[in-house]
């Protein structure tokens, strides 16, 4: 076990110790509720103590699993029900109602002479580990598999090619890859297969294949194929397969924002998240929350339902109010078992409902799917759909506030434009598809090449803006310039034609007070240049 693991564990473990002195105080305080309310004789009041015992259970009954105390879970959820068909009666009985206390203070008793504590659950040792750009190529054809390196390299991959399966084999069992790409011949996907299953865990595989049809289609998928491709293969789409199964661009951490009132139970779903390499943050005033959206901006919310002052489905209408948030997925995380509740909350609004307790891994899997599908909505409404690049306002947007901070922190920040040199002849002898292939291909090489804090837009046609913080002009003229390399010397395909595309770009940096518009304007003078002086060129805006 790793020491992150072990750190983990001590955590989770301190969460449950102090849990477990919480029920030496919640306890007794249920069960002085529970004898007070025997001596009330007023009914409003009566219901009223019943409706605070109630809340009390109803927390109690979807932490305590959480921690380890299942028994004591299950039974505070049973004293819960109980509740419920009291208040819910159309005329409470007062021996029902007698029966109810003295079974919360024998309970109690119980609980206290011998709380159900059980160790704390290992952590899944399955970490997320970065995606990288290591390659095994499986080509008989010793020119094409050449050939599909040196693209592939223009793109940032490292690729190392295997002409025989065995030595695939033993590369693997070496130093496992970050995916594969594999010729399908005889035997080899059956061969892939048990190599996929020999590892802690598989690998993105694609598919190249001489046939298209349905039997081979499904053994590729049979050997885990998340690519299939027929030849001549389109080095763009296999490395825009290949990057969305790397996730190269997406890996950022998911945000998961917690609400609720049970501050050691919220503690241990940060935890267990966190260790999960999500970003997460807990709420415990609802007043905070729009403050809160602004500054942390998540992706997941998870929401408890029943919260002093303001319900879970009443702040989950209010998001919904306001159509910014409208991409945030809320999952409702609540002791509430009752199916018509739960579908109360969420035809109000909100996206699931999970019942507590829940298992760590339960938890961690259900965040997880929901906040990767929330990303890919949110990307499809920000992002342009052919590039996956920020839309022209958004970058634009991006250039003023990388700007303002170069302003305040006095490091340079660069504005870059770029534009493919003759893309419309591009699109008049290969067709507007081709055209397409291109600007994806250019999209992907400058995610490929450029740094996690750069960002990238497609400005608009085939004309794209790169913001570079902390970075001078003359070093970007030196990293566009290998980028224009790169590009040109990538193939393109249009039925049976070949061709290449070159591109321009323009640079300005940061000076003294310049505007965000005047950094974009004295940009695209730069690349005004460029075009006019030849183009397939980087030029530096000239100041003054």
């Amino acid at each position: 076990m790793s020491n992150g693991d072990d750190t983990l564990l001590s955590q989770l473990q301190a969460l449950t110790d102090r849990f477990a002195e919480r029920l030496q105080q919640e306890l007794p305080e249920l069960a002085a509720l529970a004898e007070r309310l025997q001596q009330t004789p007023e009914h409003e009041q009566r219901r009223a103590q019943v409706v605070d015992i109630r809340e009390r259970l109803h927390r109690l009954a979807g932490a305590a699993g959480t921690f380890g105390f299942a028994a004591l879970g299950q039974q505070a959820r049973q004293l819960e029900q109980r509740a419920d068909r009291w208040l819910d009666a159309a005329k409470p009985g007062a021996q029902a109602l007698r029966e109810f206390t003295q079974a919360i203070e024998q309970w109690v008793t119980q609980a206290l002479d011998a709380p159900a504590n059980t160790p704390v659950a290992s952590p899944d040792p399955e970490a997320s580990r970065p995606a990288g750009c290591r390659v095994y190529l499986l080509e008989a054809d010793r020119d094409a598999g050449e050939q599909m390196c040196q693209a592939l390299a223009n793109f940032g991959y490292e690729v190392l090619m295997f002409t025989q399966t065995g030595a695939l084999q033993a590369a693997t069992a070496v130093q496992r890859p970050d995916a594969l790409i594999v010729s399908q011949y005889d035997g080899e996907l059956q061969t892939l297969t048990e190599l996929q299953q020999s590892l802690p865990a598989p690998v993105p595989l694609m598919v190249i294949s001489e046939h298209l049809d349905f039997d081979n289609q499904l053994a590729a998928v049979r050997a885990g194929a998340q690519g299939y491709f027929t030849r001549p293969v389109d080095i763009t789409q296999l490395e825009n397969s290949l990057e969305h199964s790397l996730n190269l661009q997406l890996n950022e951490p998911y945000r998961i924002l917690i609400i609720d009132d049970d501050a050691d139970l919220a503690a241990r779903y940060s935890l267990v998240l966190r260790n999960s390499q999500m970003l997460v943050e807990i709420l415990s005033d609802p007043s905070e929350l729009f403050e809160t959206l602004h500054s942390f901006n998540p992706e997941v919310l998870l929401l408890d339902v029943n919260m002093p002052g303001c319900s879970g489905p009443e702040l989950a209408q209010m998001i919904r109010l306001h159509a910014e948030w409208l991409r945030v997925t809320i999952i409702y995380l609540s002791a509430e078992t009752d199916i018509n509740r739960q579908m109360a909350a969420l035809l109000k609004a909100g996206d699931d409902f999970i019942t507590k307790p829940i298992s760590d891994n339960a938890l961690i899997a259900a965040v997880f799917s929901h906040a990767k599908r929330a990303r890919s909505l949110s990307n499809a409404l920000a992002r342009d759909s052919l590039t996956g690049l920020l839309k022209h306002a958004d970058i634009k947007e991006q250039v003023a506030l990388e700007v303002q901070r170069a302003q305040r922190n006095g490091k340079p920040t660069s504005v870059v434009m770029i534009d493919l040199d003759h893309f419309k002849r591009v699109n008049d002898q290969y067709g507007h598809a081709a055209g397409d292939n291109v600007i994806r291909s250019l999209a992907n090489l400058l995610r490929q090449r450029l740094r996690r804090i750069d960002s990238l837009g497609r400005y608009g046609g085939e004309e794209f803006v790169a913001v570079l913080p902390d970075c001078t002009a003359e070093q970007a003229r030196r990293i566009f310039d290998e980028i224009r390399l790169r590009f040109a010397a990538l193939n393109f395909h249009a039925g049976t034609r070949t061709f290449s595309v070159s591109l321009s770009a323009g640079i300005s940096e940061t000076d003294g007070n310049a505007a965000p518009g005047a950094m974009l304007e004295q940009a695209d003078q730069a690349l005004y240049d460029a075009k006019h002086n030849g183009r397939n060129q980087v030029r530096i805006a000239r100041h003054g």
